[in-house]
Order: C-alpha cells, then sequence, then structure tokens
C-alpha cells in the first residue's frame, strides 16, 4: 500500500490541474444531482416491528382513518378571557378549512367537542332523572300492588285476585328490570365520562383551545410539506385576540448544515493550523481541501434523500465528521511533506514520501473510521445504519481527497509551504532537527513512580467523569427540549400548564374483547368490557385520564385514549407503556397494545439500548485484532481497547451531566435538560472509536519505531510520544473545534451530537492517549512488546508508517524535484527496512 500511495502522490503531483479538475468536477456533478433528485428530509425515526409499529398496523387494518400520524395547533387568547362566539366561530372555519389539505384525515373543532361533552352529560343527568324518576314510579305501583294483595287477603278473595295480581308483578318487575339496566348504563356512563374529563379540547378557564389534526399517513411517514400546509391555514389568517402555535408534532424545525457556531469552529481551527505550520497558505491548504471534501459528499447525500428516507440529521453528522477528519487528514500529510523539506528533500520526492508514509497511516486509519461506521448496519436498524453509511461516505472522500487533492496542492505551492524563514534555512542548506528524533540516550524515560501517580490520576479522574452514565435515560427530544423562544415550546408549556404534562403524550391503547355468538350478544359484551378496561387502565397512579374511541366492527378490539400524569419524556410514562403492555383485564383476550408517539419514541429507544451492547462488543473486536496487527503486540491492544471503553463512557457521563441533568447547561445555550438522545451511545461507539484508533496510531507506532530500531522499551515511550504529540494535539483540537461549533445548534439532536463527540475526543486525546497510555506502557517495560511466536509467524506485517518505502527510496530523500537518485541504488532482493531489520535483531536478542 505504501508503495502505490508513494506512486499515486508522485502521479498527483506532476499531474495536479488534472486532479484538480478532477475534483472540482465532481463537486460539480454533486450539486447538479442534488438539484435532480434530492427529496424531503424526515424529521422523525422509525422502526419496523416494535410494539408501536405493530399497534398501528393493526389499527390500520381494523379502523377506517385509525394508525395516522397526529398533531397538535394551540389557541390562547391573548388577555387571558375566554374565547368569544366570534373567536370560537373562526377557529372553527380555519379547522373545517384544514380538513381539505392534502393527506389529513380530520380536524377537530375544539369547541365542538367540549359541547359534545356538556350534552353528553347533560344527557346522563336527564337520563338519570328520568329513570330515578321511573323507578320511584314503580315502587308507589309497587306498594298499592301490595296493599291490594293484602286487602284480598283479608277478605279472602286472593285465590280470585291471584291471577291479576301477578300479572300486575310481572309487568312491574320487568320494568323494574330495564330501568335498572338504564340506570346501570348510566352510570357506567357517567363514570367513564368522569374518567375522560381529564381529557379536555379547552382548558378549565376558557382561555385555551387545542385544535387535533389527524393525517391519513402514520406519524413517521407524514411529509413536512402536508404539516407546512396545515400550519399555513391557520397562521396565514389569524384570529383576531388569540395567539397561535404548534406542537412538536407538527412544527418540527430542520437543524441547518452551516450556522455562525459551526463557521466559529472551522475559524478556530485555522488558527490551530496555522500555529501548528506557521504560514497562512499551510493553513489554507487543509481547511480548502476539508470543504471540497464534505462539499462533494453532503450533496451527494443530500441527492440520496429522493429515493432514501433520510433524517435530517444524517447529512449534517456527515458533514460534521467529514470536516473535522478532512482537516486532521491533510494535516498528516502536509505535516509530513513539510518535515522532510526542511531536512532538504524535494519537494516531488517529498510528496511521493509523504503520501506512502503519512498517506499510509490515513488510509489505515481512515479505514478504521470506515469499518466502524458501516459496521452501525450490524444493529439492524435503518435509519441508524444509513447514518452510518452516509458518515462512511464523507470519511471515504476525505481520504482520497486527502492522497490525491492534497499532493497536487502541495506540487503547486512547491516550497511555499514552508515559512520564509525556514525557506531561507533551506537555501543556507540548514535542516531543522525533527522532534523526539535525538538519540535515545539523550532521552530520558519517565520516573516509575510518576508514571504510577499520571496512570491512576488518569483512571480515577475518568472513572468519577463516567458517574452520571450509570443514570442514562434515552429518548427522543420533545418541545420541552425546544428553545424558549419556539413555537413548539411555546406549545408544549401550554398545554402542560392549561391540561396537564401527560396531555403532550397521550397514549394510544388496543384491547381485545371477547366478542359474543351473535352481534347483539357481542354489542352488550363490548360495552360492559369497555368499562371494565377503563376502569382498569385508571386505577394506576400514573394514568390521569383514560377516554374511549371505538370499537371495532366485530366487537372484538376497542381503543382508548389514555393520558399519563407526567410528560412523555419522563420515566413514569415509560414505565407505565411497560405496565399497560402486561396487562390482561380480560382473560383469554391477550395483553393490552400501547400505540403513540411517546410510545414509538420509547420503543426506538429501548431498542437502540438493546443493540448497544452487541454493537460494542463487535467495535471492542475490531479494536483489538487493527491493534494487534499493527502494533504486533498483545499488552498494547489491550490496554488501548480499555482506553476507548473509559473514553467512551466518560464521555456518555459527560453528556447525561449536561444534557440529562442540566449542569452548565447554560454554558452551551442548553435552556431545558431531558433524557439523551436514544442513538447517540451507539452512534459515539462507532465514531469515538475510529478516532481513538487514528490517535493510538499515531502515538503509539512512534513508540514501536524507536524500540525496534534498538531504544529501550521505556526510553521508546518518551521518543514515540514526543514525536506524535504535536501533531496529535493540533489534530484532537482540531476536531473539538469542528464539533465543538455544533454545540450551540438550535437543535437538540445536534448539540448532543456535537457535545459528545468534542468531549469524547477531548478525553482520548488528552487524558487517555497522552496521559494514560504512555504511563501504563512505561509500567509495562519490555512485556509491552511481547507476542507469542506462533502468533507472530501468521499475523501479517502492516508497516503503517511506511518505514519499508523510505529503505527502497533511500536516496530520493536527497534529490531534487525530480526523484532522480544521487548513489547507488540497493542491490535487488536487499529490500528489508531499517525496521525490519531491527526488529529482526531485537527478536534474536530475546531469545
Amino acid at each position: 500500500m505504501a508503495e502505490f500511495l508513494y506512486r499515486l502522490g508522485r502521479a498527483c503531483a506532476r499531474r495536479a490541474p488534472t486532479v484538480i479538475a478532477v475534483w472540482l468536477a465532481l463537486l460539480v456533478a454533486s450539486g447538479t444531482a442534488f438539484l435532480l433528485f434530492s427529496g424531503e428530509l424526515k424529521d422523525s425515526f422509525s422502526i419496523p416491528g416494535t410494539p408501536t409499529d405493530e399497534v398501528e398496523q393493526l389499527l390500520s387494518e381494523e379502523f377506517s382513518g385509525m394508525g395516522g400520524g397526529s398533531g397538535t395547533v394551540v389557541y390562547q387568547t391573548e388577555d387571558g378571557s375566554d374565547f368569544t362566539g366570534e373567536q370560537r366561530d373562526a377557529i372553527a372555519d380555519r379547522a373545517e378549512e384544514a380538513t381539505g389539505v392534502s393527506g389529513v384525515e380530520d380536524v377537530i373543532d375544539p369547541f365542538a367537542t367540549e359541547q359534545e361533552r356538556a350534552d353528553q352529560r347533560q344527557e346522563l343527568v336527564e337520563g338519570r332523572e328520568e329513570l330515578e324518576s321511573g323507578l320511584e314510579e314503580l315502587e308507589a305501583g309497587q306498594a298499592e300492588l301490595d296493599e291490594g294483595r293484602s286487602q284480598a287477603e283479608a277478605t279472602g278473595t286472593l285465590d280470585q285476585a291471584e291471577a291479576g295480581l301477578d300479572a300486575e308483578q310481572a309487568v312491574i318487575d320487568q320494568k323494574r328490570e330495564g330501568l335498572e339496566a338504564g340506570l346501570e348504563e348510566v352510570e357506567r356512563g357517567e363514570a367513564m365520562l368522569e374518567m375522560a374529563s381529564g381529557i379536555r379540547s379547552v382548558s378549565e378557564d376558557g382561555d385555551t383551545a387545542l385544535v387535533r389534526v389527524t393525517f391519513t399517513d402514520s406519524q413517521t411517514e407524514v411529509t413536512q410539506e402536508t404539516r407546512d400546509a396545515v400550519m399555513e391555514v391557520f397562521e396565514s389568517d389569524p384570529v383576531p385576540g388569540t395567539t397561535v402555535d404548534f406542537g412538536n408534532d407538527m412544527a418540527m424545525a430542520m437543524p441547518t448544515l452551516v450556522s455562525a457556531a459551526e463557521v466559529i469552529g472551522v475559524i478556530v481551527a485555522g488558527v490551530v493550523l496555522m500555529v501548528m505550520l506557521g504560514t497562512l497558505v499551510g493553513a489554507g491548504l487543509p481547511l480548502l481541501t476539508a470543504l471540497v471534501g464534505v462539499g462533494v459528499a453532503t450533496l451527494i447525500a443530500m441527492s440520496l434523500s429522493g429515493v432514501l428516507e433520510m433524517a435530517s440529521v444524517t447529512p449534517i453528522l456527515g458533514l460534521m465528521l467529514g470536516l473535522a477528519v478532512g482537516i486532521d487528514y491533510a494535516l498528516f500529510i502536509i505535516n509530513r511533506h513539510r518535515r522532510q523539506l526542511k531536512q532538504g528533500v524535494g519537494v516531488g520526492a517529498s510528496i511521493g514520501l509523504a503520501n506512502g508514509t503519512a498517506g499510509n497511516a490515513v488510509v489505515f486509519a481512515g479505514t478504521t473510521v470506515l469499518i466502524a461506521l458501516l459496521g452501525l448496519n450490524l444493529t439492524g436498524i435503518g435509519f441508524l445504519g444509513l447514518m452510518g453509511s452516509v458518515a462512511a461516505v464523507s470519511i471515504a472522500i476525505a481520504v482520497f481527497i486527502a492522497i490525491t487533492l492534497v499532493p497536487a496542492l502541495l506540487s503547486l505551492l512547491g516550497t511555499r509551504i514552508l515559512s520564509r524563514r525556514e525557506r531561507a534555512r533551506l537555501s543556507d542548506n540548514a535542516s531543522a532537527p525533527v522532534e523526539g528524533a535525538g538519540p535515545a540516550e539523550r532521552t530520558r524515560p519517565m520516573p516509575t513512580g510518576r508514571a504510577l501517580a499520571q496512570a491512576a490520576v488518569a483512571v480515577i479522574a475518568l472513572g468519577v467523569v463516567a458517574l452520571p452514565a450509570l443514570d442514562l435515560r434515552l429518548g427522543m427530544p420533545d418541545g420541552s427540549s425546544e428553545p424558549t423562544d419556539s413555537t413548539q415550546y411555546r406549545a408544549f408549556t401550554a398545554v402542560e400548564e392549561n391540561f396537564g404534562a401527560g396531555q403532550n403524550g397521550p397514549l394510544l391503547v388496543v384491547a381485545g374483547l371477547t366478542g359474543g355468538p351473535d352481534e347483539e350478544a357481542a354489542e352488550r359484551n363490548a360495552e360492559k368490557e369497555q368499562a371494565l378496561v377503563a376502569e382498569e387502565i385508571h386505577s394506576h397512579d400514573d394514568v390521569a385520564a383514560v377516554a374511549p374511541i371505538a370499537v371495532s366492527d366485530d366487537h372484538t378490539l376497542a381503543i382508548f385514549q389514555v393520558v399519563p400524569v407526567e410528560g412523555p419524556a419522563s420515566a413514569s410514562t415509560e414505565e407505565l407503556v411497560h405496565t399497560l403492555r402486561d396487562m390482561e383485564p380480560i382473560e383469554g383476550t391477550g395483553p393490552l397494545g400501547v400505540a403513540g408517539m411517546a410510545s414509538g419514541n420509547i420503543d426506538i429507544s429501548e431498542t437502540l439500548s438493546d443493540a448497544l451492547p452487541t454493537y460494542l462488543s463487535v467495535v471492542v473486536g475490531l479494536s483489538l485484532v487493527i491493534l494487534l496487527l499493527v502494533f504486533r503486540s498483545v499488552f498494547v491492544p489491550v490496554v488501548a481497547t480499555l482506553g476507548f471503553i473509559l473514553s467512551f463512557f466518560a464521555a456518555l457521563g459527560g453528556v447525561v451531566a449536561v444534557y440529562q441533568w442540566g449542569w452548565l447547561g447554560g454554558l452551551f445555550g442548553l435552556e431545558n435538560t431531558g433524557p439523551v438522545l436514544n442513538f447517540l451511545p451507539t452512534l459515539l461507539a462507532g465514531i469515538l472509536f475510529g478516532l481513538a484508533m487514528d490517535y493510538m496510531l499515531f502515538i503509539g507506532t512512534g513508540m514501536r519505531e524507536a524500540y525496534v530500531h534498538g531504544s529501550p522499551s521505556r526510553t521508546a515511550v518518551v521518543q514515540g510520544f514526543r514525536a506524535g504529540r504535536a501533531v496529535v494535539a493540533a489534530a484532537a483540537v482540531i476536531m473539538i473545534s469542528v464539533f465543538g461549533g455544533f454545540v450551540f445548534s438550535h437543535s437538540v439532536m445536534i448539540s448532543s451530537i456535537g457535545f459528545a463527540l468534542a468531549f469524547g475526543v477531548l478525553i482520548d486525546a488528552f487524558v487517555v492517549r497522552m496521559a494514560l497510555i504512555p504511563a501504563l506502557m512505561h509500567l509495562a517495560g519490555d512485556a509491552a512488546w511481547w507476542l507469542p511466536r506462533w502468533l507472530d509467524r501468521i499475523l501479517p506485517d502492516i508497516d503503517v508508517e511506511g518505514a519499508s518505502l523510505e529503505s527502497r527510496h533511500p536516496r530520493e530523500r536527497a534529490a531534487g524535484d525530480d526523484g532522480a537518485p544521487t548513489g547507488d541504488a540497493p542491490a535487488d532482493g536487499d529490500t528489508r527496512s531499517s525496521s525490519e531489520e531491527a526488529a529482526e535483531r531485537v527478536s534474536s536478542e530475546r531469545s
């Protein structure tokens, strides 16, 4: 691979205009594809086959118009007074107009609903009065009948009158039975009405009204275009004296690809590059190539949104990762190229060597990130796999940009990639020393006591930071997590204050009924069982209200609306969903089914949570294999992987502390707390794994290279650390800057992902790779590089740093731009690298 990349770098350098033209053509082609084929991004997530999805499918099959999504429109009077008659009529008109929007099943007039409720209550009151009056009349008739029977007995005429008296008694008994049955029905109705009293469409104080919108498509399939059309009906012609807001199920805000915060992050990255590389041209080149890469990748991703169901966060994740790694990968090659130029290597030869050495490491590092992201498809969760695939495309393009476009641009810049002072030194044949390249005897290993303390402090600190992860709760952002000036937040708080928190996440519960031998019997049974199920559900402390919605045509299924006491993201609502699903109110009919947006989010969170251990196991196993191949050691892969696990849980702990507990939330512009984004831990595991392998690669390979060249193991730790710390620190700061820019996004989803990645990189680069790993390597000594002989024989030799390449082109290191050799080439067959020879020497010494 190193030789191929060497030749590729030289070819791109010689044909720089062609390479630049090809990438510009790809950028234009991607833009054209975006304009022609891009579709609408989704604002919700779904996983087929979850319990919620199964219930929704059942509703669609058994009930006409059911199983569709819903939305909430909130009206409030500006002065807090009751709605006037004109305002009620105007809102009713808007609701009727909205029913004509394509994709809308129905829009409920809140005032008509409350009037129906009032009429129903009045009917029950009148019915009870009528039935009780009838029973009183029957009691009077019964008293007269009893008196007549007594008189007949007294006069001895009972035998003659008994038949007539029995007939009258039968009539009275029949009427009493009917009246008592009617009274029982009224009592059921009153009980049902009382249980549903907490479900209102107009607040008790009369100044807030909820317009419920139901759609023909399911919640995850309703397009934003349909929602926007409905909102336009209510917004375009405001009702005088009222305000209108829309719930999160209607007005989901699409996060923007680029905002001021991200631009600031890129500027910070530019400052770091300027400090690292010393020239404006050098700092601008990685930024330019990274922007070209994310431009191509993002436009490709957006063009696929027309044929793939893609969440709005998917292309943003690709942009976030592509920008960060694109800058870093270009930096690795440019830094190597600059160092070689300062050592006197010609431009052309240096570009080839930089591409074959640092570029080889970039390809290997990018491949690890690529595999980890593509591995998200192993979870079996469609939208998460698509996120990983789109991000993987961004990584792949960043790698290709680094090994083709970067060499082309470097060839055009020539020695201008160096500062004037550095070029002046070159003209005087002066060469700057390479950090960490001094003789082994000049480098002292760290004291063992310091290594022990450093390792202990790092582990304890990581453990403390990871502690909040024990309280991790997964969920999806709701209206409460939106910015306080957004319509979603205003709607959420208005509903919570006027109707109760549970009204923001009502549940749809389906219960099986026993039916009957005929339709009449089935209908009678359904009425009784419907009330029984409602009472059983309402008996739970976490249920605020229950209302029957419908019964299937064959009277074997009943639907209820259940309003929890707390909001959709609360722990009690999550527990309630599980409790309901475990209930079987009517024996033999099966457990209850639960659907609704809150239920769907709970199912998605649990599916993702269940998939995380498997995916984490795959990532950990992959880490061990990759590091075993690179470092040819048992100890290094184990401690490096354990370091990644510590980084992962520490990053999760930070996310929980900020986004779930609210610690330092104001510092990041977080106004409200809630559960952690449900797919964030799985996503974080894949991305952080890839980045952690990058840093381990650039820190650890320097240690191994020093060791196989004969340095004592503990001295090699210091030498390798010094050789890689500057570039790793700069790369980490750049990534933190880029990811950190997304922390200030108005979207909680984007903000939490940006924070998790930035914090994870901070911990992994500066605590794990630059503090914990060197300390543990020092404490291990020679044992750090032990590998069983049988394993050493079967493992392929992966020369990540491209040391063998330098041995094959020894004279080009001192050649001019043409790369022509200035002396004799090595004899054919003698192609072993100095590192390989040293490794053999060390192995023989050990044996």
